[in-house]
């Protein structure tokens, strides 16, 4: 039996066993094991590649890069828990629900502020699905537009940065870029960073958003009945000033912590996984700010002292192992340690209030629950693809990709083809750590931009998330819709929208600039 055929088992065996519902992870390894003993006895796999699993393991365990994904996670929870949505979902109610469509757009709206908050897919649909859609549906929304927009606007946690989709995909076509780039003899490549992709993904991201908002207000003017307006009588007059503030208080602090999170990455300040740090602990502040009437004046001293130690950092040299510190950088080391009590005693504030109010823990377990699934799935993957290519199924696939007819182009629609009905049964993370490192390699090789690259898979996990009938969007809606809204009405909603993603999609493979500009822009 030859080594091919055994890895090209291998694979299908996987795929088998995880459309039968064995756990993810232990069905990665426990398969690339017997797999490898079967090959060691038939003589077709070395048994030395094995040796390589463990600097495998202690390579991702060591990878700053992924230090991200659980303060990241942590952000998201802390954020969900924390009644962020529902203030939102009430002002931009207030702001556009008196014109036709207006309950539509403030979903939408809403959905893109938590997925730049959260990046979590599953608590912004479950979230503006309790929220939202039984007020859509008092309103008189058709519920098929009401269920689409929800759908749609949670599933932008997967494009919008910062996202974790985008940090796994970051890391491992990092990866990728570099074995594509030894392949071609430059051993010294330009790197790909989770910024990189950060910056890539905010375009086309808005431009879906874009476009979600030109349907829903198209289905206003055409069809004025599925989106009623709100009487302005309904919503409570409380005078155009009380408005405007109760609107800016749910506003201005998620957007100031996307801010301060996205605006620390693109503009050099501070790397992912710091800013990922910053995000965390201003979840945490808006969190105790949220949940109790206490004071606020120790949770805005330690946010005061975040900003402070943000603007020195970008000003100053704060480093104190240099024999000579000028008189300036002194000043400021001592400003930045000052900055740094405020926000430890704020964390401190804020960390107490959460656990009094009963969610710190709750927020610590699903972190924890998240983040052990998504690393244990690594560890199997690593064997899995480690194993693989002990058969030579990566120079299978390079063979098969590279003699398609149509070449990169060819290549290019059969693996996003792929990836997007794997999206129908398989978790993004199964495919991003199983797929992408045997495909990526092989098409940047080709010539392709690892940032659209990268992108392209980002926004087409995406649209796989959203399409009938496997979408895991739709699976979250149905578990929280209330019982009037059936299954088939759920399914005729999301249509409209994958349309709309795979238009987006179109326009994204034909204008690799959408990706590419900003981050040459920023990143120079």
């Amino acid at each position: 039996m030859s080594g091919d055929l055994l890895g090209l088992l291998m694979f299908l065996a996987t795929f088998g066993l995880l459309m039968a519902g064995f756990p993810v992870a232990f069905t990665l390894s426990g398969t690339a094991l017997a797999f490898a003993g079967l090959g060691i006895l038939t003589g077709t796999l070395d048994a030395s590649f094995l040796s390589f699993m463990p600097q495998r393991v202690f390579g991702s365990m060591t990878n700053e890069v992924l230090i991200a994904l659980p303060l990241f996670v942590f952000m998201g929870v802390m954020l969900e828990r924390s009644r962020v949505a529902e203030e939102l979902l009430d002002s931009m109610g207030r702001l556009f629900g008196p014109i036709r469509g207006g309950l539509g757009i403030s979903v939408i709206l809403v959905g893109t502020l938590l997925a730049a908050s959260t990046g979590i897919v599953g608590a912004t649909v479950v979230t503006m699905g309790l929220l939202s859609l039984p007020t859509m549906l008092r309103r008189g929304y058709d519920p098929s537009l009401a269920c689409g927009a929800i759908s749609a606007a949670g599933t932008l946690g997967q494009i919008i940065p910062p996202s974790i989709v985008l940090i796994l995909l970051g890391d491992q076509i990092s990866n990728a870029h570099q074995d594509a780039q030894r392949g071609l003899g430059n051993f010294s490549p330009e790197p790909v960073s989770v910024g990189d992709l950060f910056a890539g993904a905010l375009l086309p991201g808005l431009l879906l958003v874009a476009l979600y908002i030109l349907y829903q207000l198209a289905m206003a003017w055409r069809r004025p009945a599925s989106s009623p307006a709100i009487p302005s009588g309904e919503l409570g007059d409380i005078g155009p000033l009380r408005t405007a503030l109760v609107i800016a208080r749910a506003l201005i602090p998620p957007i100031a912590l996307i801010v301060s999170v996205l605006g620390s990455i693109l503009t050099g300040v501070a790397t992912p996984t710091e800013a990922a740090a910053v995000g965390s602990v201003g979840a945490l502040y808006l969190g105790a700010l949220r949940q109790t009437d206490a004071p606020g004046w120790p949770v805005y001293l330690g946010i005061g002292g975040l900003a402070l130690m943000f603007a020195l950092s970008a000003r100053a040299d704060l480093r104190i192992t240099r024999d000579v510190i000028p008189g300036a950088d002194m000043a400021a080391i001592a400003a930045a340690m000052a900055g740094g009590l405020l926000v430890l005693q704020g964390t401190a504030v804020s960390v107490i209030r959460i656990w009094r109010a009963g969610i710190l823990p709750d927020v610590m377990r699903a972190t924890v629950n998240i983040t052990a699934m998504v690393f244990v799935i690594l560890i199997g993957a690593a064997l899995f693809s480690l194993v693989f290519r002990g058969f030579g199924g990566d120079e299978l696939v390079h063979d098969f990709l590279a003699g398609l007819p149509g070449g990169a182009f060819a290549a290019v629609v059969l693996v996003m083809g792929l990836m997007f009905l794997l999206g129908f049964f398989l978790d993004f993370i199964e495919i991003i750590f199983v797929v992408v490192p045997i495909v990526a390699p092989i098409l940047l090789a080709m010539g392709l931009d690892p940032v659209w690259l990268g992108v392209m898979m980002a926004m087409n996990l995406q649209t796989s998330f959203l399409t009938p009938p496997f979408g895991f969007a739709l699976f979250y809606l149905r578990g929280v819709a209330p019982k009037q809204v059936t299954t088939l009405q759920i399914y005729r909603g999301a249509v409209p929208f994958v349309v709309i993603q795979i238009v987006g999609l179109v326009m994204l493979a034909a204008f690799p600039a959408l990706a590419t500009w900003l981050p040459k822009v920023v990143f120079g």
